[in-house]
């Protein structure tokens, strides 16, 4: 019995250090949702004709730097050295889903789903191609037809962070739900020693 709770506190620890990486994920990501909202407004900004071309280009290198930071987010968000939004810091390759044991078997496992927050995982590249030429070289245009592109993208890219997020939400429930539970069967198994 004692052996079993040993093994139960060590699964909500495991359980409390999963909820801590989560919620980092879910920040972060609810940063880029600020980067790709601010995106959007811009793109919708550039997609007008009261906006000239010199105002356009101006978007083009906002909207570059933006989708800068968002890359730098995946880059950098990690806890205890795991990246969490992609597979690694020199890789932007998708982060194929982080497994947590929360409980005494070791088939007592929940999972994330995988998650590819950057701009190849928001099928981003064609947009933030767009911009950093124009941003880069006067002589391209960034046009009204490309910000209404770039919109069409941005939707698609909010509406995979929102899935992320999704997942991320759903399985911190879980991870928490597992750990009451743990805790229950923990003080219960402590009573029993006890008699």
């Amino acid at each position: 019995l004692r052996t079993q709770v040993t093994s139960i506190n060590q699964g909500i620890s495991n359980g409390n250090s999963a909820v801590a990486l989560l919620q980092i994920a879910d920040k972060s990501m609810a940063e880029q949702s600020k980067i790709l909202d601010t995106v959007k407004a811009k793109l919708i900004q550039a997609n007008t004709d009261t906006t000239s071309s010199a105002g356009r280009t101006a978007i083009a290198k906002d909207v570059s730097k933006l989708l800068d930071q968002l890359n730098n987010i995946a880059t950098q968000t990690n806890y205890n050295g795991t990246n969490l939004l992609q597979t690694s810091r020199a890789s932007s390759a998708a982060q194929t889903g982080l497994s947590f044991q929360i409980g005494e078997n070791r088939d007592d496992l929940i999972k994330t789903k995988t998650i590819q927050a950057n701009i190849t995982g928001y099928s981003l590249t064609t947009l933030k191609g767009a911009v950093s030429a124009a941003a880069g070289d006067p002589t391209i245009a960034f046009t009204r037809s490309m910000a209404s592109a770039g919109q069409a993208a941005i939707d698609k890219a909010i509406t995979t962070l929102n899935g992320y997020r999704g997942d991320i939400g759903s399985t911190q429930n879980q991870v928490e739900s597992a750990v009451r539970n743990l805790m229950t069967q923990s003080t219960n198994i402590k009573a029993a020693e006890s008699v």
